[in-house]
């Protein structure tokens, strides 16, 4: 990477500033989308596939992804969350948090920013933990902020039977 400064709030902004990396980010840790296919699949914003090839391997070149051979697919790569993309979850949080307060949001869409700006740090630090198990094979956690993030969705979006909700099974915001 060249760099600008060694100012951290520009390295960052250098590593995470455009708004693919985020989303890319985003639906691997709230939806639990881990091949091409699903986040090419499931976007929200129509992602191009040239852009989510690139933003996969900019993420993978900066450490924030690894990828490996899906031992059920041959062609499928699975991506997996490091320990440095998953350190991200409070900044994720706070983003969803301001962009639920100050932006033109739908409710159902914001209701996973809601939830997890609602459960603060100890929220935050439960998830990462459940980020860790899916991602990095931590042992298993108790709670899974997953399924009460999905309940807030689907309660949001006036799905019946709401707090049973399966992960990554509908749109995340």
């Amino acid at each position: 990477m060249d760099l600008r400064s060694g100012c951290p709030i520009n390295l960052a902004v250098e590593v995470l500033g455009d708004r693919w990396s985020l989303v890319v980010l985003r639906d691997m840790m709230f939806a639990n989308r881990r091949s091409y296919g699903e986040l090419h699949g499931n976007s929200l914003e129509g992602i191009a596939t040239n852009i989510l090839a690139s933003r996969l391997k900019r993420l993978a070149d900066e450490g924030l992804i690894t990828a490996a051979a899906d031992p059920g697919h041959k062609q499928r790569t699975i991506y997996s969350l490091t320990e440095q993309a998953i350190a991200l979850v409070p900044v994720m949080a706070q983003l969803g948090a301001w962009g639920s307060r100050f932006l033109p949001v739908t409710p159902e869409l914001a209701a996973r920013a809601i939830a997890l700006d609602q459960g603060g740090p100890e929220m935050w630090r439960d998830f990462m933990d459940e980020l860790r198990h899916l991602h990095l094979g931590a042992p298993p956690v108790g709670r899974s902020v997953l399924a009460e993030l999905e309940g807030a969705y689907r309660e949001a979006a006036g799905v019946p039977g709401s707090h049973s909700a399966g992960v990554g099974e509908t749109a995340t915001g």
